[in-house]
Protein backbone atom coordinates (compact mmCIF):
# COMPACT_ATOMS: atom_id res chain seq x y z
CA UNK A 1 0.00 0.00 0.00
CA UNK A 2 2.90 2.30 1.20
CA UNK A 3 4.71 1.39 -2.50
CA UNK A 4 1.60 2.41 -4.33
CA UNK A 5 0.84 5.67 -2.47
CA UNK A 6 4.62 6.48 -2.98
CA UNK A 7 4.31 5.79 -6.73
CA UNK A 8 0.98 7.91 -6.77
CA UNK A 9 2.78 10.74 -5.25
CA UNK A 10 5.38 10.60 -7.50
CA UNK A 11 3.44 10.73 -10.45
CA UNK A 12 1.44 13.46 -9.45
CA UNK A 13 5.09 15.55 -8.18
CA UNK A 14 6.26 14.84 -12.18
CA UNK A 15 2.78 16.38 -13.65
CA UNK A 16 3.03 19.53 -11.40
CA UNK A 17 6.53 19.67 -12.55
CA UNK A 18 5.37 19.30 -16.28
CA UNK A 19 2.52 21.70 -16.18
CA UNK A 20 5.04 24.79 -14.27
CA UNK A 21 7.20 24.17 -17.49
CA UNK A 22 4.48 24.58 -19.75
CA UNK A 23 3.32 27.75 -18.06
CA UNK A 24 6.59 28.92 -18.04
CA UNK A 25 6.87 28.34 -21.90
CA UNK A 26 3.75 30.70 -22.45
CA UNK A 27 4.64 33.39 -20.15
CA UNK A 28 4.94 36.39 -22.69
CA UNK A 29 8.86 37.52 -23.16
CA UNK A 30 9.52 40.85 -21.10
CA UNK A 31 10.51 43.93 -23.14
CA UNK A 32 14.17 43.17 -22.65
CA UNK A 33 14.15 40.15 -24.47
CA UNK A 34 11.95 41.93 -27.02
CA UNK A 35 14.76 44.77 -27.51
CA UNK A 36 17.41 42.23 -27.16
CA UNK A 37 16.06 39.89 -30.24
CA UNK A 38 15.17 43.45 -32.51
CA UNK A 39 18.76 44.41 -32.28
CA UNK A 40 20.21 41.13 -33.57
CA UNK A 41 18.19 41.47 -36.98
CA UNK A 42 19.96 41.68 -40.19
CA UNK A 43 20.62 45.16 -42.16
CA UNK A 44 19.82 45.23 -45.39
CA UNK A 45 23.26 45.72 -47.81
CA UNK A 46 24.03 49.00 -49.31
CA UNK A 47 22.31 49.76 -52.87
CA UNK A 48 25.49 49.61 -55.46
CA UNK A 49 26.61 52.40 -57.80
CA UNK A 50 25.62 52.71 -60.95
CA UNK A 51 28.22 52.42 -63.65
CA UNK A 52 27.52 56.27 -64.42
CA UNK A 53 28.00 57.46 -60.29
CA UNK A 54 31.04 55.59 -60.50
CA UNK A 55 32.23 57.32 -63.44
CA UNK A 56 30.92 60.95 -61.96
CA UNK A 57 33.01 59.95 -58.90
CA UNK A 58 36.24 60.47 -61.35
CA UNK A 59 39.06 62.84 -61.63
CA UNK A 60 37.60 65.07 -64.42
CA UNK A 61 41.11 64.04 -66.16
CA UNK A 62 40.49 60.73 -65.73
CA UNK A 63 36.61 61.13 -67.22
CA UNK A 64 38.71 62.63 -69.73
CA UNK A 65 41.11 60.18 -71.01
CA UNK A 66 38.66 57.56 -70.86
CA UNK A 67 36.37 59.36 -73.23
CA UNK A 68 39.75 59.88 -75.39
CA UNK A 69 40.73 56.53 -75.14
CA UNK A 70 37.05 55.19 -75.83
CA UNK A 71 36.77 57.22 -78.97
CA UNK A 72 40.34 55.81 -80.45
CA UNK A 73 39.20 52.13 -80.49
CA UNK A 74 35.72 53.41 -81.70
CA UNK A 75 33.32 53.21 -79.31
CA UNK A 76 32.16 56.88 -78.57
CA UNK A 77 31.28 59.34 -80.65
CA UNK A 78 30.21 62.15 -78.65
CA UNK A 79 32.20 65.19 -77.78
CA UNK A 80 35.12 64.69 -75.21
CA UNK A 81 34.35 66.78 -72.81
CA UNK A 82 34.72 64.70 -69.35
CA UNK A 83 30.52 65.25 -68.73
CA UNK A 84 29.22 61.16 -68.12
CA UNK A 85 26.16 60.26 -70.24
CA UNK A 86 24.66 57.33 -71.32
CA UNK A 87 26.38 57.56 -74.76
CA UNK A 88 29.80 56.94 -72.23
CA UNK A 89 28.56 53.80 -70.27
CA UNK A 90 27.07 52.22 -73.45
CA UNK A 91 30.22 52.57 -75.02
CA UNK A 92 31.99 51.36 -72.01
CA UNK A 93 29.78 48.22 -72.24
CA UNK A 94 30.52 48.17 -75.96
CA UNK A 95 34.21 48.02 -75.44
CA UNK A 96 33.70 45.13 -72.56
CA UNK A 97 31.33 42.99 -75.04
CA UNK A 98 34.38 43.33 -77.37
CA UNK A 99 36.47 41.82 -75.34
CA UNK A 100 34.20 38.92 -74.21
CA UNK A 101 34.01 40.83 -70.81
CA UNK A 102 31.28 40.97 -68.46
CA UNK A 103 29.33 44.54 -69.50
CA UNK A 104 29.02 46.07 -66.27
CA UNK A 105 29.94 49.92 -67.58
CA UNK A 106 32.46 50.12 -64.96
CA UNK A 107 35.70 48.91 -66.39
CA UNK A 108 38.24 47.11 -63.86
CA UNK A 109 41.65 48.10 -63.89
CA UNK A 110 42.70 45.17 -66.43
CA UNK A 111 40.75 46.13 -69.02
CA UNK A 112 41.72 50.16 -68.50
CA UNK A 113 44.60 49.13 -69.29
CA UNK A 114 44.36 47.25 -72.32
CA UNK A 115 41.76 50.44 -73.38
CA UNK A 116 44.22 52.70 -73.22
CA UNK A 117 47.30 50.37 -74.43
CA UNK A 118 44.82 49.92 -77.73
CA UNK A 119 44.42 53.52 -77.64
CA UNK A 120 47.63 54.76 -77.55
CA UNK A 121 48.89 52.20 -80.51
CA UNK A 122 45.96 53.45 -82.48
CA UNK A 123 47.48 56.88 -82.00
CA UNK A 124 50.85 55.90 -83.08
CA UNK A 125 49.25 54.27 -86.49
CA UNK A 126 47.94 57.04 -87.72
CA UNK A 127 51.26 59.68 -86.41
CA UNK A 128 48.74 61.50 -83.99
CA UNK A 129 50.36 64.98 -83.03
CA UNK A 130 48.89 68.22 -81.72
CA UNK A 131 50.38 71.09 -83.70
CA UNK A 132 50.07 75.03 -83.83
CA UNK A 133 49.07 76.52 -87.70
CA UNK A 134 52.15 78.88 -88.32
CA UNK A 135 49.84 81.22 -90.33
CA UNK A 136 46.95 81.60 -87.69
CA UNK A 137 48.14 80.15 -84.13
CA UNK A 138 45.13 77.47 -84.65
CA UNK A 139 45.56 74.57 -82.78
CA UNK A 140 44.59 71.17 -83.60
CA UNK A 141 45.46 67.70 -84.00
CA UNK A 142 46.44 66.32 -87.16
CA UNK A 143 47.25 62.47 -88.27
CA UNK A 144 50.37 62.91 -89.88
CA UNK A 145 50.81 59.48 -91.32
CA UNK A 146 47.53 59.56 -92.80
CA UNK A 147 47.96 63.09 -94.15
CA UNK A 148 52.13 64.09 -94.70
CA UNK A 149 52.04 66.79 -97.23
CA UNK A 150 51.34 70.11 -95.97
CA UNK A 151 50.86 73.57 -98.10
CA UNK A 152 50.21 76.95 -96.02
CA UNK A 153 49.09 80.30 -97.26
CA UNK A 154 47.15 83.41 -96.23
CA UNK A 155 44.49 82.05 -96.10
CA UNK A 156 44.80 78.65 -94.50
CA UNK A 157 46.73 75.22 -94.53
CA UNK A 158 45.85 71.93 -96.15
CA UNK A 159 47.17 68.73 -95.10
CA UNK A 160 46.79 65.84 -97.63
CA UNK A 161 47.14 62.23 -98.16
CA UNK A 162 49.58 61.09 -101.01
CA UNK A 163 46.99 60.10 -103.10
CA UNK A 164 44.10 62.85 -101.68
CA UNK A 165 42.50 59.91 -100.26
CA UNK A 166 41.96 62.18 -97.16
CA UNK A 167 42.46 66.05 -96.86
CA UNK A 168 42.06 68.60 -93.59
CA UNK A 169 41.20 71.86 -94.76
CA UNK A 170 41.90 74.98 -92.51
CA UNK A 171 40.89 78.37 -93.46
CA UNK A 172 40.38 81.60 -92.50
CA UNK A 173 38.93 84.70 -93.75
CA UNK A 174 37.58 88.18 -93.42
CA UNK A 175 33.59 88.62 -92.70
CA UNK A 176 30.84 91.29 -91.89
CA UNK A 177 29.20 90.41 -88.34
CA UNK A 178 29.63 86.67 -88.44
CA UNK A 179 27.16 84.44 -86.47
CA UNK A 180 27.46 80.93 -86.58
CA UNK A 181 24.07 80.29 -88.08
CA UNK A 182 24.92 82.56 -91.04
CA UNK A 183 28.17 80.06 -91.40
CA UNK A 184 26.42 76.98 -91.17
CA UNK A 185 24.02 77.78 -93.63
CA UNK A 186 27.50 78.68 -95.69
CA UNK A 187 28.87 75.75 -95.54
CA UNK A 188 26.16 73.39 -95.99
CA UNK A 189 25.22 74.96 -99.00
CA UNK A 190 28.62 73.88 -100.77
CA UNK A 191 28.79 72.36 -103.96
CA UNK A 192 27.45 68.64 -104.15
CA UNK A 193 27.37 68.77 -99.75
CA UNK A 194 24.66 66.54 -98.18
CA UNK A 195 24.18 67.62 -94.66
CA UNK A 196 23.31 64.26 -92.18
CA UNK A 197 24.38 65.80 -89.49
CA UNK A 198 24.12 69.44 -87.77
CA UNK A 199 24.47 71.15 -84.68
CA UNK A 200 24.73 75.10 -84.22
CA UNK A 201 25.59 76.68 -81.07
CA UNK A 202 26.14 80.25 -80.17
CA UNK A 203 29.92 79.85 -80.31
CA UNK A 204 30.47 77.10 -83.01
CA UNK A 205 28.87 74.82 -85.23
CA UNK A 206 29.54 70.91 -87.11
CA UNK A 207 28.00 70.02 -89.95
CA UNK A 208 28.54 66.29 -91.58
CA UNK A 209 27.73 64.21 -94.12
CA UNK A 210 28.57 63.44 -97.74
CA UNK A 211 30.40 65.47 -100.28
CA UNK A 212 29.95 63.69 -103.69
CA UNK A 213 31.49 60.18 -103.42
CA UNK A 214 33.33 61.23 -100.04
CA UNK A 215 32.66 61.82 -96.24
CA UNK A 216 32.93 65.59 -94.84
CA UNK A 217 33.00 66.66 -91.29
CA UNK A 218 32.97 70.45 -90.65
CA UNK A 219 33.77 72.59 -86.98
CA UNK A 220 33.81 76.02 -87.40
CA UNK A 221 33.59 79.31 -85.31
CA UNK A 222 34.58 83.04 -84.99
CA UNK A 223 36.13 85.92 -82.87
CA UNK A 224 35.29 89.25 -84.01
CA UNK A 225 35.00 89.45 -88.32
CA UNK A 226 37.59 87.08 -88.41
CA UNK A 227 36.51 83.32 -89.40
CA UNK A 228 38.53 80.06 -88.87
CA UNK A 229 37.23 76.41 -90.16
CA UNK A 230 38.06 73.37 -90.11
CA UNK A 231 37.07 70.73 -93.07
CA UNK A 232 38.02 66.86 -93.31
CA UNK A 233 37.30 65.09 -96.22
CA UNK A 234 37.78 60.98 -96.61
CA UNK A 235 37.08 58.19 -98.92
CA UNK A 236 34.56 55.98 -97.34
CA UNK A 237 36.66 53.22 -97.80
CA UNK A 238 38.70 54.47 -95.18
CA UNK A 239 35.82 55.56 -92.76
CA UNK A 240 36.86 52.99 -89.88
CA UNK A 241 39.98 54.04 -89.65
CA UNK A 242 39.21 57.78 -90.26
CA UNK A 243 36.13 58.29 -88.08
CA UNK A 244 37.63 58.24 -84.44
CA UNK A 245 40.54 60.25 -85.41
CA UNK A 246 37.65 63.29 -86.85
CA UNK A 247 36.45 62.77 -83.18
CA UNK A 248 39.70 63.22 -81.69
CA UNK A 249 40.20 66.39 -83.92
CA UNK A 250 36.88 67.75 -83.23
CA UNK A 251 37.65 67.91 -79.60
CA UNK A 252 41.22 69.38 -80.37
CA UNK A 253 40.47 72.11 -82.40
CA UNK A 254 41.10 75.38 -80.59
CA UNK A 255 40.39 78.31 -83.18
CA UNK A 256 42.09 80.73 -80.75
CA UNK A 257 43.72 79.90 -78.08
CA UNK A 258 44.81 82.48 -75.62
CA UNK A 259 48.51 84.03 -76.25
CA UNK A 260 50.64 85.34 -78.35
CA UNK A 261 50.92 82.19 -80.51
CA UNK A 262 46.97 83.28 -81.99
CA UNK A 263 48.94 84.50 -84.94
CA UNK A 264 48.76 87.35 -87.14
CA UNK A 265 45.89 88.84 -88.84
CA UNK A 266 45.02 87.63 -92.68
CA UNK A 267 45.86 88.64 -95.66
CA UNK A 268 43.37 90.75 -97.16
CA UNK A 269 42.23 89.69 -100.98
CA UNK A 270 43.30 93.01 -101.94
CA UNK A 271 45.85 94.84 -100.32
CA UNK A 272 47.40 98.18 -100.78
CA UNK A 273 51.20 99.03 -100.27
CA UNK A 274 54.12 101.28 -101.25
CA UNK A 275 57.47 100.62 -103.79
CA UNK A 276 60.56 102.56 -104.13
CA UNK A 277 61.47 103.07 -107.94
CA UNK A 278 65.59 102.11 -107.43
CA UNK A 279 66.03 101.77 -111.20
CA UNK A 280 65.65 103.30 -115.02
CA UNK A 281 64.94 99.49 -115.77
CA UNK A 282 61.50 99.15 -113.91
CA UNK A 283 62.96 97.66 -110.85
CA UNK A 284 61.04 98.51 -107.50
CA UNK A 285 61.92 97.10 -103.93
CA UNK A 286 59.08 96.86 -101.86
CA UNK A 287 58.25 94.62 -98.54
CA UNK A 288 58.37 91.36 -99.32
CA UNK A 289 55.52 90.36 -96.99
CA UNK A 290 53.26 93.03 -99.06
CA UNK A 291 53.52 90.81 -102.31
CA UNK A 292 53.48 87.27 -100.60
CA UNK A 293 50.71 85.11 -102.34
CA UNK A 294 49.90 87.43 -104.68
CA UNK A 295 48.26 86.08 -108.04
CA UNK A 296 48.56 89.72 -109.48
CA UNK A 297 50.92 92.18 -108.83
CA UNK A 298 50.17 95.89 -110.10
CA UNK A 299 51.30 99.12 -110.49
CA UNK A 300 48.91 101.83 -111.24
CA UNK A 301 49.94 103.73 -114.29
CA UNK A 302 52.44 101.06 -115.26
CA UNK A 303 50.20 97.99 -115.31
CA UNK A 304 51.62 94.70 -113.82
CA UNK A 305 54.59 93.88 -112.07
CA UNK A 306 56.84 90.43 -112.32
CA UNK A 307 58.51 89.44 -108.24
CA UNK A 308 62.27 88.50 -109.55
CA UNK A 309 63.63 88.12 -106.04
CA UNK A 310 63.06 88.28 -102.13
CA UNK A 311 65.12 88.50 -98.84
CA UNK A 312 63.34 86.10 -96.14
CA UNK A 313 65.28 87.27 -93.45
CA UNK A 314 64.96 91.09 -94.41
CA UNK A 315 61.82 90.55 -95.76
CA UNK A 316 62.42 92.38 -98.83
CA UNK A 317 61.27 92.19 -102.54
CA UNK A 318 62.31 93.39 -105.93
CA UNK A 319 59.90 93.69 -108.57
CA UNK A 320 59.97 94.56 -112.38
CA UNK A 321 57.80 96.60 -114.59
CA UNK A 322 58.51 96.87 -118.01
CA UNK A 323 58.30 99.34 -121.12
CA UNK A 324 57.89 101.88 -118.23
CA UNK A 325 59.01 105.59 -118.95
CA UNK A 326 59.65 108.88 -117.39
CA UNK A 327 60.86 106.58 -114.06
CA UNK A 328 62.71 108.75 -112.00
CA UNK A 329 64.86 106.37 -109.15
CA UNK A 330 65.06 107.39 -105.85
CA UNK A 331 68.99 108.21 -104.78
CA UNK A 332 70.34 105.68 -102.02
CA UNK A 333 73.35 106.98 -101.78
CA UNK A 334 74.67 108.00 -97.84
CA UNK A 335 72.05 108.92 -94.80
CA UNK A 336 70.89 106.54 -92.40
CA UNK A 337 72.53 107.73 -89.69
CA UNK A 338 70.20 110.37 -88.04
CA UNK A 339 66.77 109.04 -85.93
CA UNK A 340 63.97 111.26 -87.31
CA UNK A 341 63.14 110.59 -90.48
CA UNK A 342 59.93 111.66 -93.13
CA UNK A 343 58.29 108.31 -94.57
CA UNK A 344 56.92 108.85 -97.73
CA UNK A 345 54.38 106.13 -99.26
CA UNK A 346 50.64 105.81 -100.58
CA UNK A 347 47.97 105.20 -98.45
CA UNK A 348 45.34 102.70 -98.17
CA UNK A 349 42.37 104.32 -100.42
CA UNK A 350 40.28 103.66 -97.31
CA UNK A 351 42.23 106.12 -95.34
CA UNK A 352 42.22 108.70 -97.84
CA UNK A 353 38.76 108.50 -99.13
CA UNK A 354 39.65 106.41 -102.32
CA UNK A 355 42.25 108.92 -102.99
CA UNK A 356 46.20 107.82 -104.01
CA UNK A 357 48.24 110.95 -103.67
CA UNK A 358 51.31 110.28 -101.88
CA UNK A 359 52.11 111.84 -98.21
CA UNK A 360 54.58 112.16 -95.96
CA UNK A 361 54.26 111.06 -92.37
CA UNK A 362 57.10 111.70 -89.72
CA UNK A 363 58.52 108.84 -87.06
CA UNK A 364 61.36 108.46 -85.06
CA UNK A 365 63.48 105.40 -85.03
CA UNK A 366 65.35 102.94 -82.63
CA UNK A 367 67.20 100.67 -83.99
CA UNK A 368 64.74 99.29 -85.93
CA UNK A 369 61.57 100.22 -84.73
CA UNK A 370 59.52 102.69 -86.56
CA UNK A 371 57.24 105.20 -83.93
CA UNK A 372 55.01 106.06 -84.24
CA UNK A 373 53.16 103.86 -86.95
CA UNK A 374 52.62 105.17 -90.31
CA UNK A 375 48.99 104.77 -92.13
CA UNK A 376 48.33 101.52 -93.56
CA UNK A 377 49.66 101.50 -97.33
CA UNK A 378 52.87 102.59 -95.85
CA UNK A 379 54.31 98.91 -96.01
CA UNK A 380 57.56 99.50 -98.64
CA UNK A 381 57.63 103.87 -98.35
CA UNK A 382 61.03 105.40 -98.84
CA UNK A 383 62.65 106.75 -95.65
CA UNK A 384 64.45 110.00 -95.57
CA UNK A 385 66.19 111.13 -93.16
CA UNK A 386 66.29 115.45 -91.80
CA UNK A 387 69.18 115.76 -94.42
CA UNK A 388 67.22 114.39 -97.07
CA UNK A 389 69.41 111.51 -97.96
CA UNK A 390 67.83 107.93 -98.36
CA UNK A 391 67.49 106.03 -94.78
CA UNK A 392 65.76 103.07 -95.30
CA UNK A 393 62.74 101.17 -96.53
CA UNK A 394 59.70 101.09 -94.17
CA UNK A 395 57.55 98.37 -92.95
CA UNK A 396 54.17 97.43 -91.50
CA UNK A 397 53.72 94.19 -89.18
CA UNK A 398 50.86 93.53 -87.44
CA UNK A 399 51.28 92.25 -83.30
CA UNK A 400 50.37 88.94 -83.23
CA UNK A 401 47.28 88.82 -80.50
CA UNK A 402 44.76 86.68 -79.41
CA UNK A 403 41.57 87.21 -81.93
CA UNK A 404 41.87 89.51 -84.78
CA UNK A 405 44.17 91.95 -85.29
CA UNK A 406 43.19 95.24 -86.69
CA UNK A 407 45.31 98.37 -88.34
CA UNK A 408 46.25 99.93 -84.81
CA UNK A 409 47.75 97.51 -83.73
CA UNK A 410 50.52 97.40 -86.71
CA UNK A 411 53.48 97.82 -85.67
CA UNK A 412 56.53 99.88 -87.76
CA UNK A 413 59.91 98.61 -88.63
CA UNK A 414 62.60 100.44 -90.70
CA UNK A 415 65.01 98.16 -93.27
CA UNK A 416 68.06 100.50 -92.49
CA UNK A 417 69.99 102.08 -96.32
CA UNK A 418 72.60 99.96 -95.98
CA UNK A 419 70.56 96.28 -95.87
CA UNK A 420 68.70 97.52 -99.04
CA UNK A 421 71.71 98.72 -100.88
CA UNK A 422 73.15 95.05 -100.04
CA UNK A 423 70.31 93.21 -101.62
CA UNK A 424 70.34 95.25 -104.51
CA UNK A 425 73.96 94.47 -105.19
CA UNK A 426 73.43 91.04 -104.72
CA UNK A 427 70.70 90.75 -107.48
CA UNK A 428 72.53 92.65 -109.72
CA UNK A 429 70.39 95.97 -109.66
CA UNK A 430 72.33 98.69 -110.73
CA UNK A 431 71.07 101.44 -108.57
CA UNK A 432 72.22 104.97 -109.81
CA UNK A 433 69.16 106.94 -108.91
CA UNK A 434 69.63 110.65 -108.85
CA UNK A 435 66.49 111.97 -107.45
CA UNK A 436 66.43 113.20 -103.93
CA UNK A 437 62.70 113.79 -104.39
CA UNK A 438 60.95 110.69 -102.66
CA UNK A 439 57.13 111.69 -103.62
CA UNK A 440 58.60 111.31 -107.39
CA UNK A 441 60.22 107.99 -107.10
CA UNK A 442 57.64 106.17 -104.60
CA UNK A 443 54.76 104.51 -106.67
CA UNK A 444 51.63 102.09 -104.84
CA UNK A 445 51.61 98.20 -105.40
CA UNK A 446 48.71 96.39 -104.99
CA UNK A 447 48.79 92.92 -104.72
CA UNK A 448 45.55 90.57 -105.38
CA UNK A 449 45.65 87.91 -103.90
CA UNK A 450 42.81 84.69 -104.18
Amino acid sequence: MRMVLSATLLVVAMSIVAMAGSAAAQTPASADSKSKRATTTAAKPPKAQSPAETARAMAQAERLALQSDLAWVGEYNGAITGEVSERMVNAIKAFQKDHGARQTGVLNPQERGILADTARRRQQDVGWKIVTDAGTGTRLGIPTKLVPQQTSDATGSKWTSPTGTVQIVLTRRKETNPTTAKLAEQEKKASGRKVDYSVVKPDFFVQSGLQGLKKFYVRGTFRGDEVRIMTILYDQAVENTVEPVVIAMSSAFNAFPAGSQAGPEPRKTVEYGSGIVVAADGSIITDRQLVDGCVTIAIPGYGNADRLAEDKERDLALLRIYGARGLKPLNLAGGGGKPAVALTGIADPQNQSGGNAVTTAKATFNGEALSPAPPVGFSGAAAMDSDGKFAGLAQLKPVEVAGPASASTAQATLVPAEAVRDFLKARAVIAAGTSADAKASVVRVICVRK
